[in-house]
């Protein structure tokens, strides 16, 4: 039957069937209130069509298998039409829940009513207002996205691997990766000629990137090695690598070819300037982004204002501590620059070094995994995987960020650490990341989330600023509980919250005080001290995710202002372990999470 008809024909019911039958428990798809169980089948029909579109998005959450198992052998249709026919599917949805009387409801459906409209509805305006597949991300082919950055990496690290299926099913998606490219490459010209390119260092470092995919042989290509190593680990017979280094070599590097040939041509006219101020629009699109990432109707003056207020409280803070230390001449950044380079600081530049540095990570987490108790009801203990960011996408990759798991289990989280420079890395500064990327920062508050028993549809509801909020948050309970050994290890607490106050200020000033990257790259050396390299990647990130940057510590200060107005209420009875609880409601819009806690506060 013809996928198009299956969906425009499904019911509620039949949409709700294809789920692994492990998942279906975690809906509310039968509750006690008949309006509750009439929206959920709605949540769960949209969740259904949304997964048979996304190959991907059902791979990473474990549910490629039972009735979505030939999804494994897919990826998603990136064409001009596919792309129509999700946004009519997308605006349909919408006008479907926006329709469902919310009146009858309990107060927990309500919730998710409000909740999914806020994120489809944010979903939807990039193509709605411009026509771009998102405002946080509106250039198809940067450093940091695109089939030739994300595919590699989504084949090795969230295609699982246990079966000749799973096998044959990599196979298959290796060869609609060229496909991907060349969807990539249409959209990018189609794009570009409306003037929506990323700037030339951009380019550049993406040119780099593929040059590198493009480089070995296809037997030694990581696309063929990868299944060859996990199907052998498996003892799981055939000739994978062969077959897999076929299609690399007249499939793949092809549509590679092109795509590198199209991206030197449109480098040619590329804008040097770093903020999108400089393209169609280009205040509107921030304005929505800087919206989207915080979820707040904040200017990109006040957050300016924002950073540099905080920039300078932080800053006093880490002049203290380092007076303490002895350190005393020049500014903060300078000084910590010190440290930066202090042999006692620094892991060898070596393999053996870098497996060091990832022991250490794994200590700091599980150390900190056994004190959780003290401050969360119950805490989960899923498992984290700790790896280097793949040396083939390190140049264009962010220093560190996490990877949700697979929602049945299948697949651990992933914490990523970019080891491109171990010296970006001095030792005071790792254990604030590892309370940020694990716990109790996003491995905690993703885990609690994806147990909580709401319709799975919210499990697609992304909010950075309530994410990243969170995960700066948690550094400071880390802290509470006794996560930094001394002082020094606090100044590298305090000196993640300067460099994500910075960030305001940094991102802000590209993108509507038309900064260069020198400009922006010279700032973050100078207050935060971090290295120069270190920085300019960070930077480079900015330029082409407008928005995104300042997500982190809007988010933060809400989540401390929540916890002072729950603590303001409850005066003595204030219970942390209880304030925690309001992670079990799942991911909202800041306006939303600081208007629960003070429900929660006041029942």
């Amino acid at each position: 039957m013809d996928r198009r008809r299956f969906l425009a024909s499904a019911s509620a019911a039949s949409a709700f069937a294809l789920l692994p039958e492990a998942l279906r428990a975690q809906t509310n798809a039968t509750p006690a209130n008949p309006a509750d169980a009439r929206l959920n089948a709605i949540f769960d029909q949209i969740f259904a069509k949304t997964l048979q579109r996304s190959p991907e998005l059902a791979t990473s959450l474990g549910m490629d298998k039972g009735p979505n198992a030939r999804l494994k052998h897919l990826l998603s249709d990136d064409s001009p039409a596919a792309k129509a026919r999700n946004h009519a599917e997308l605006k349909q949805s919408i006008t479907t829940i926006r329709a469902f009387d919310p009146a009858p409801l309990s107060p927990r459906s309500k919730l998710d009513r409000e909740v999914i409209l806020y994120s489809l509805e944010s979903r939807a305006l990039p193509r709605d207002k411009f026509n771009l597949d998102g405002v946080q991300r509106p250039f198809t082919i940067t450093q940091q996205a695109g089939a030739y950055f994300s595919g590699p990496d989504f084949l090795n690290s969230a295609h699982t691997i246990n079966n000749a299926e799973d096998c044959e099913a990599y196979i298959s998606r290796l060869s609609a990766f060229a496909n991907s490219l060349d969807q990539d490459s249409a959209q990018q010209k189609e794009e570009a000629a409306r003037g929506y390119l990323a700037p030339d260092f951009s380019l550049d470092l993406a040119l780099g990137q593929m040059a590198k995919l493009r480089s070995p042989a296809p037997a030694e290509n990581g696309l063929a090695q990868s299944v060859a190593k996990r199907a052998a680990a498996k003892n799981i017979p055939g000739d994978w690598q062969g077959r897999a280094a076929k299609i690399v070599e007249t499939q793949v590097y092809p549509a590679l070819d092109r795509q590198i040939a199209l991206v030197k041509a449109l480098r040619a006219k590329a804008r040097s300037s770093a903020g999108i101020w400089d393209i169609p629009r280009g205040d509107e699109i921030y304005a929505a982004a800087l919206e989207q990432a915080t979820t707040t109707k904040y200017t990109p003056e006040e957050v300016h204002k924002m950073g540099l207020e905080q920039v300078a409280d932080i800053s006093a803070q880490l002049d203290a501590i380092l007076r303490k230390q002895g350190l005393t001449s020049g500014s903060v950044a300078e000084r910590l620059n010190i440290l930066n380079v202090r042999a006692d600081q620094l892991y060898p530049d070596t393999a053996e070094g870098r497996a060091e540095l990832i022991k250490s990570l794994n200590d700091g987490n599980a150390a900190l995994t056994a004190k959780l108790s003290q401050a969360f009801l119950n805490p989960p203990s899923e498992p984290l995987d700790i790896r280097a960011v793949p040396v083939e996408i390190q140049d264009g990759a962010s220093n560190g960020y996490y990877n949700r798991a697979a929602l049945d289990g299948s697949r651990p989280a992933i914490y990523w650490i970019n080891l491109k420079s171990v010296a970006d890395w001095p030792k005071y500064s790792l254990p604030s990341l590892t309370y940020h990327e694990g716990v109790p920062g996003h491995h905690l508050q993703i885990s609690i989330g994806q147990k909580a028993k709401q319709p799975l549809l919210r499990n697609l509801s992304f909010f950075s600023a309530y994410s990243e909020g969170w995960a700066l948050y948690a550094e400071s309970v880390a802290d509470e509980l006794g996560g930094y050994a001394d002082e020094l290890e606090r100044a590298g607490f305090l000196q993640s919250y300067l460099f994500r106050a910075a960030r305001l200020v940094i991102d802000t000033g590209l993108h509507t005080k038309k900064w260069t990257r020198d400009q922006a790259t010279d700032y973050m050396v100078q207050t935060v001290g971090f290295a120069r390299p270190r920085s300019q990647r960070e930077v480079e990130r900015y330029c082409t995710m407008p928005g995104q940057a300042c997500s982190y510590k809007v988010g933060h200060a809400a989540w401390v202002r929540a916890r002072e107005t729950a603590q303001k209420i409850r005066g003595d009875k204030f219970d942390l372990k209880q304030f925690h609880e309001v992670l079990q409601y799942g991911a909202v819009p800041l306006t939303i999470m600081e208007r629960l806690v003070e429900e929660q506060a006041r029942a």
